[in-house]
């Protein structure tokens, strides 16, 4: 089948309702069966399990999200001190789900293709919630580019290996191309809220995010590798002329699903190590342990003084 390019058309500009989905094939199902969530419209009343929810935040591993869910809880004095929080993903291993109050804390794995199926359910699941008013954000970790380790990156957009602000998708053997760019005032918001954490350097810029974590991202330390030191700082360089701060895995496709749905995002991720001066993540283990903390501390934050403020 030949290929062809299709550059999606702007999201309409939905307001502040209900999730939006850009699929009538859903309104048509009798059930919709989240199969990685093992959930279901048939037997979960989900309005009922999540109608309340306003922020959603997604993280790699299942275990950070669950430490989230407990630190925003106490953040937040939901339930009781040390309250556990169960998985509600009971009976798949694919994905976890906490909740707490408002709060919706998903992981979803390692790179472009897992965060891709954990969106599409979880906007599913929001838009047969009834939902309302939802923000999305995800947190994590990167490589920073210039940067100290541990400082915190707040996307202004996600871009792809080339610096594009898109994410292309084969689909039906056409090339469909969706914008990357995600919610400028909810990235101000979240700048601002960092003014109110000084033991950390945070920053607004660009992120790569790259469909690999060796070749993709330009390191040395792979089984593979077709270029020198030189090729790879030249590529960084001119990635950070570009406006690139840091290089994940997950945010492109992030930010493309939740803007065609008209969901309000944003990328709070921490550096692990500066990819100018190497390639291998060699901080101790508690030091990293503390870096992994600060997009956490900084969304809470945020969140907090978002509920004060309605």
């Amino acid at each position: 089948m030949a290929s062809a390019e299709t550059a999606e058309t702007e999201p309409e500009n939905h307001s502040a309702c209900l999730v939006q989905l850009r699929n009538p094939h859903v309104a048509r199902m009798k059930e919709d069966i989240l199969y990685h969530f093992n959930l279901s419209t048939s037997t979960h009343d989900l309005p009922a399990m999540f109608g309340d929810v306003k922020f959603v935040c997604v993280g790699g591993s299942p275990s950070r999200m669950q430490a989230f869910i407990k630190y925003v809880s106490s953040e937040l004095g939901l339930g009781l001190p040390g309250e556990d929080h169960p998985n509600i993903c009971v009976g798949t291993d694919r994905y976890a789900m906490f909740k707490a109050g408002p709060v919706l804390s998903v992981s979803h794995g390692m790179g472009i293709p897992s965060i891709a199926i954990m969106l599409h359910e979880l906007l599913k699941l929001l838009h047969h919630a009834r939902c309302s008013g939802v923000t999305a954000i995800r947190i994590g970790t990167s490589g920073g580019i210039g940067l100290e380790p541990g400082s915190v990156v707040i996307t202004r957009q996600a871009v792809d290996a080339c610096f594009r602000p898109e994410f292309e998708q084969v689909v039906l053997g056409r090339r469909v191309v969706r914008g990357t760019q995600l919610d400028a005032q909810l990235a101000h918001e979240l700048l601002q809220c960092s003014a109110d954490l000084s033991d950390f350097r945070t920053v607004l810029g660009d992120t790569m995010c790259t469909s690999d974590f060796y070749e993709g991202q330009g390191r040395l330390d792979g089984a593979l590798c077709s270029y020198t030191e030189a090729d790879k700082q030249e590529y960084l360089r001119a990635a950070r002329a570009a406006g690139v701060r840091n290089i994940e895995m997950e945010s492109s496709v992030f930010a493309a699903m939740c803007r065609a749905c008209g969901l309000p995002a944003a990328v709070v991720c921490v550096t692990v190590l500066d990819r100018l001066e190497g390639d291998q993540v060699s901080s101790p283990h508690e030091v990293l342990a503390e870096f992994q903390q600060r997009p956490q501390r900084l969304v809470g934050h945020f969140i907090k003084k978002r509920l004060a403020a309605a």
